[in-house]
């Protein structure tokens, strides 16, 4: 190895990116490792699955994502298309609802006062509540898992696009005022773009909410990958238990990285 060749080494070992790689593979080994003995050993609980047994069932699952034999007999592609479904769909009704009223509480501090009680005393309270009243409202599951994503997305966007708006710097709508902005002028060319980075935030929240909201919630809705975690732990088969809160893991942290993508696009240049 030449000296060139040497210092490019070395330089990528000192590549924080490359490092925090090797210590995540190194830890993930260990991790495995220790389940591994762990299990065999019955150090655990007993009847707990090997690693081994997990990644085996993890790859058929994944290599086997789209058979239907019927309701209790899925693959899990289908039930991870069905809960992004549920997802979508009631995230989107939030966002829709959140970010015009947070813009509206954020400029506005008679609105403010008006729709803070309605705020805190929504905000606390557990989506799993919400569950019976929206079985007994909609008397379907695909309507009831809808609502509860929707009633319990919706506050962390509509808290920081209020933040946002409320605490856009003054400057900017100084100026806007000496250029003669028109009201609406100032909301959609001044206000929006400079709350924007608390409004991507507020998503990426209310995203994160969504995905862990509907996984508890279909457990007792028929479908999707809650109803999958119920039905395995009915057949008491733990590895496939795993299986599942794996690949919901890993898509919760794809849909964690795709915000976090649109809060540097928007972040204009800050780091």
């Amino acid at each position: 190895m030449n000296i060139t060749q040497e210092n490019k080494f070395k330089q990528l070992l000192e590549n924080e990116n490359v490092r925090a790689l090797g210590i995540f593979l190194i830890s993930l080994g260990i991790f495995l490792s220790l389940w591994e003995i762990g299990a065999n050993l019955e150090i655990f609980s007993q009847g707990m699955p090997t690693a081994s047994l997990t990644l085996k069932e993890l790859w058929w699952w994944i290599t086997n994502p789209f058979f239907n034999n019927g309701p209790n007999d899925m693959g899990i592609g289908w039930n991870l298309l069905i809960s992004l479904r549920r997802v979508a769909i009631g995230y989107v009704m939030a966002s829709v609802v959140a970010v015009p009223l947070g813009i509206l509480i954020g400029i506005s501090k008679i609105a403010a006062k008006a729709f803070n009680p309605y705020v805190q005393l929504l905000k606390p309270v557990s989506p799993l509540a919400w569950l019976p009243l929206g079985l007994y409202l909609f008397r379907d599951s695909e309507k009831t898992g809808i609502f509860i994503i929707l009633i319990s997305s919706i506050w962390p966007t509509l808290v920081n696009t209020a933040f946002g708006v409320s605490n856009v710097n003054s400057d900017y709508l100084d100026v806007a005022r000496t250029l003669g902005a028109s009201r609406w002028r100032t909301i959609f060319k001044v206000i929006i773009p400079a709350a924007l980075p608390n409004i991507i935030s507020g998503l990426r929240i209310s995203m994160g909410i969504s995905w862990l909201v509907i996984v508890a919630a279909e457990m007792l809705l028929g479908t999707g990958l809650g109803y999958f975690i119920w039905n395995e732990w009915n057949n008491l088969y733990l590895p496939n238990i795993i299986v599942a809160i794996i690949i919901i893991g890993l898509v919760g942290l794809i849909l964690d990285q795709i915000f976090i993508f649109l809060e540097k696009i928007v972040s204009f240049g800050k780091k």
